[in-house]
């Protein structure tokens, strides 16, 4: 039973550290370190989560051992019976949970999922088409002048998303990533007004740019998207839709988004990470229509190298406990703390950009609400016990580094327990915490500075008090009873 499981997981984790203590004193140290750590602070980042130590178990095994390049039952590589097991497993549940027509599960991020899903399309709608024209039946048959042709041409094709500032993510083609250096990259952004997606903008944009693919995902940005709208400009325009939801993965296979809110009967590629929302092992997912399915499945050679057997043997366990029914529960908890959250520092006059959250984020303007830069405000709740990040706002002037926002996440507090009553608590700590915070003057010029606050020393140990109280009711893996002092005196 699940109680047996639990503890069986335990006691493989307790062996495992012991071990580790043994052979490699600051590797067990450092994970001991990062759990106390944890444990001890109200993790508020939107792109994390607590797995389970089932999941976090399937990592730690000799899988790592197998070369498996290729896709189940069709490897580079002999011997590889077992892997191909988990692996075709793990594609099956990753189409059962999303209701998806084909799952890809080798890529080892969510950027990398997004490069297989860009090369895919590159040769499937570029690259095959131009081999047709030539007269040739693949690119080793090409000609050096040929293949020289093609090549020249992939940086011309055109990808259009999200840009960063508004929400979207690096890899939607922002000017330091990759994928700009792949394509001609465009960018769509929110009305300046509302803050919200202006779908007859972005329309008006594709048509005008005929953009190969058009990208519809985010990191920072808390409202819900309508996928048939976008499937309609993207056949307008002719693009192919690929929708990143890393973010929301976990909202669509509980059940949250639905309708038109799901991206999966829209889009041609999907793409995600495996932890976020999800809940799982770091690691990246594909889901595609069947017309991608062959060229999503040669992620290697395309983009990938050997995949990760044990990653992807943890990516099962998650896909199998986001199937039951407690998940959607957690799910939809999940997005009611950030409507609270939302509410509360609404409440107390905080900018809240685009002035509502939808999903299980929301980014907080601390530069109109506080005077602070995000990096200010983000030093001053580490210091507190909260973990949260810095975020840009839309059109942000203070840039990607200091940037004028927080974005704050509710997921990882949802999986530790709390509800609306916490939420309403952590809003009048976080907001308590930044009033009384002053911009310091940088030591070197004597001027205002993006970087420094000042916080007193009494407003910290109150705030880290109350974050330490809020936290007794809710333990993080309260099964694993040892500390740092106890691993000392082991040794």
């Amino acid at each position: 039973n699940d109680r047996d499981l639990e503890q069986t997981s335990t006691i493989a984790f307790l062996a495992a550290l012991d071990h580790l203590g043994e052979k490699c004193p600051p590797v067990a140290q450092g994970i001991l370190g990062e759990l106390k750590k944890q444990r001890n602070s109200l993790k508020l980042i939107a792109s994390e989560n607590y797995s389970s130590l089932t999941t976090q178990l399937a990592m730690a095994n000799l899988l790592t051992d197998k070369y498996a390049e290729g896709h189940p039952f069709h490897r580079f590589y002999a011997g590889c019976e077992n892997v191909d097991s988990i692996e075709s497993l793990g594609v099956e549940a990753a189409k059962k949970l999303f209701g998806a027509e084909h799952a890809y599960l080798q890529p080892h991020s969510g950027a990398d999922a997004n490069l297989v899903a860009f090369w895919s399309v590159l040769v499937k709608r570029f690259e095959i088409p131009e081999i047709e024209k030539m007269g040739q039946k693949s690119v080793t048959a090409l000609s050096d002048e040929q293949y020289e042709s093609i090549r020249k041409k992939f940086g011309q094709q055109k990808i259009l998303g999200m840009s960063l500032d508004c929400g979207g993510h690096l890899t939607h083609g922002s000017r330091v990533n990759l994928s700009s250096k792949m394509f001609h990259a465009l960018s769509y952004g929110v009305d300046p007004k509302t803050l919200l997606i202006d779908y007859k903008a972005i329309e008006a944009l594709a048509m005008k740019e005929k953009p190969l693919i058009l990208i519809v995902g985010y990191s920072a940005y808390s409202r819900l998207i309508d996928f048939s709208i976008m499937k309609e400009i993207a056949h307008k325009c002719g693009a192919v839709l690929m929708v990143d939801m890393a973010h929301f993965a976990g909202l669509v296979a509980g059940k949250v988004f639905k309708g038109n809110n799901n991206p999966i009967p829209f889009a041609d590629i999907v793409t995600s990470t495996t932890h976020k929302t999800l809940r799982g092992p770091r690691g990246g997912l594909v889901l595609c229509k069947k017309e991608f399915e062959e060229v999503v499945n040669k992620g290697c050679p395309h983009v990938l190298g050997g995949p990760l057997p044990h990653v992807m043997a943890a990516k099962l366990v998650a896909l199998q406990e986001a199937m039951q029914p407690d998940y959607q529960t957690w799910a939809h908890q999940v997005v009611e703390n950030a409507k609270t959250l939302c509410h509360a520092l609404k409440a107390k006059g905080v900018e809240v950009v685009s002035g509502a959250t939808d999903n299980h984020l929301l980014v907080i303007d601390v530069k109109k609400s506080f005077g602070l830069s995000g990096r200010q405000a983000e030093k001053v709740l580490a210091e507190c016990g909260i973990t949260v990040n810095r975020n840009m706002v839309p059109f942000d002037k203070n840039g990607a580094w200091y940037t004028s926002g927080v974005r704050i996440g509710t997921p990882a507090l949802t999986t530790r327990g709390m509800t609306e009553k916490e939420m309403a608590k952590i809003a009048e700590i976080i907001y308590n915490a930044l009033k009384e915070t002053k911009v310091a003057d940088d030591p070197k010029t004597g001027e205002k500075s993006l970087a420094n606050s000042v916080t007193s020393e009494q407003v910290i140990h109150k705030t880290q008090k109350e974050v330490g109280e809020l936290l007794q009711s809710f333990p993080l893996y309260p099964e694993i009873c040892i500390d740092q002092e106890m691993v000392k005196e082991r040794r």
